[in-house]
């Protein structure tokens, strides 16, 4: 509890007050509202306990009440400068480095003016020294320290002050006993507050980790249709590529294209050209292997891998594919609208670039169109299946 207003933002947020809303504005200022009231229920704790000092004699008249008064002066200054948003100016918006050097000068001021409880408020310095070092940076508690070890050398080296705790009456063993209670208190407390540091810490970086996973699925994934995009579909080929000839395993690939697509947007528009190619897209992945792979190529050509698909697979799989497309409510996107798509296969060789590869397959799916669409047509085999035709209107064919 003692001095919680010497615990600072993160070092390094570099959060200026233009960059923060309104409410996370009014979020730091209620955490720095109940820091300072912690501080001000520490100091008038501290100068109950040397009021009862004065009552058993031990400390003079008036350790008290400055005490008191300085304490809790400060504490309403640094209250009053937080409400009016004056510390959001800073990176450090607890303003770790004053607060603590203030709490430290009131400890020594106190451990000259009551010498006789010294080690208490010695106690205390290792307080403001913990929660300090929650916060700040290597340099600035090494500047905190050095003030706190030059002011408790000045004291204990070059003054004759009989810095004690004095533990002759009962009542003294009593006022001993609450004084080291409540240090030891607020040592737990700085335990706490470390611990829920480090427990938001782990928050946020696990979120962080969510949110850079979430970036990079997004990085990979074409915006339109939700499967993976060009770069990305292209990453996937060279690996399966690779992992094919090293493990002499075969791989198909196929480059799709739907049918006289600019023809679709012409006639239906480009709000239902989209949605072709998002309903294309669903319906693919939802009927490919977990291992298949799809990506879109470039505007209404998609790419799609067959890793450990031989080509007598490989055919079986698009020519399904392409039936299950010819056959799909059309109708329900818009009226009289048909779609089909042509393919082009290609199987992996010992010596494929996916250059090679690609260009394999883009030649196979060129003599799919010039064999009438709405076919599958397979590198290896150099001739089309048998075409299906799907009651395309004239509309649609080129």
């Amino acid at each position: 509890m003692q001095r919680l207003s010497i615990a600072a933002a993160p070092v390094g947020t570099g959060e200026s007050r233009r960059s923060l809303t309104p409410e996370a504005l009014a979020r730091r200022s209620a955490q720095r509202r109940s820091m300072y009231i912690a501080q001000g229920v520490s100091y008038i704790v501290d100068a109950v306990i040397l009021q009862f000092y004065y009552v058993a004699g031990t400390t003079g008249p008036a350790s008290a009440v400055l005490y008191l008064v300085s304490g809790v002066t400060v504490t309403s200054i640094a209250l009053l400068l937080s409400e009016i948003n004056f510390n959001d100016r800073f990176k450090d918006h607890y303003l770790t480095v004053p607060q603590s050097i203030i709490g430290i000068t009131i400890q020594l001021v106190a451990i000259y003016l009551a010498p006789e409880v010294g080690f208490y408020f010695v106690c205390i310095n290792f307080i403001i020294l913990g929660f300090a070092s929650l916060r700040t940076t290597a340099r600035q508690i090494a500047l905190v320290w050095t003030y706190s070890t030059v002011g408790l050398s000045v004291l204990f080296l070059m003054t004759d002050k009989p810095i004690s705790m004095p533990m002759f009456t009962r009542m003294e063993h009593l006022l001993a006993l609450a004084c080291f209670v409540t240090a030891l208190g607020r040592f737990a407390s700085t335990g706490l507050y470390g611990s829920s540091m480090r427990e938001a810490l782990y928050k946020n970086s696990s979120e962080l980790k969510r949110a850079y996973a979430r970036i990079e699925e997004l990085a990979d994934l074409d915006e339109l249709t939700g499967v993976h995009n060009r770069r990305c579909i292209m990453k996937i080929l060279n690996e399966e590529i690779d992992r094919a000839q090293r493990g002499q395993r075969p791989c198909s690939v196929a480059m799709i294209d739907l049918d006289s697509f600019k023809r679709i947007n012409d006639r239906f528009g480009h709000p239902v050209g989209d949605e072709v190619l998002r309903s294309f897209a669903i319906a693919m992945f939802a009927n490919v292997r977990s291992i298949d792979k799809i990506g879109r190529y470039g505007g209404e050509e998609f790419l799609l891998i067959l890793p450990d698909a031989a080509m007598d697979q490989a055919v079986r799989t698009l020519e399904r594919l392409r039936l299950m497309i010819a056959d799909l409510d059309w109708l329900a996107i818009s009226p009289n609208l048909v779609v089909t798509m042509s393919a082009g296969l290609a199987a992996v060789r010992r010596d494929d670039t996916a250059d090679s590869l690609l260009a394999r397959a883009d030649s196979a799916l060129y003599r799919a169109k010039d064999a009438g669409r709405n076919c599958v047509i397979a590198d290896s085999l150099r001739a089309a299946l048998p075409v299906v035709r799907i009651g395309q209107p004239e509309s649609q064919a080129s």
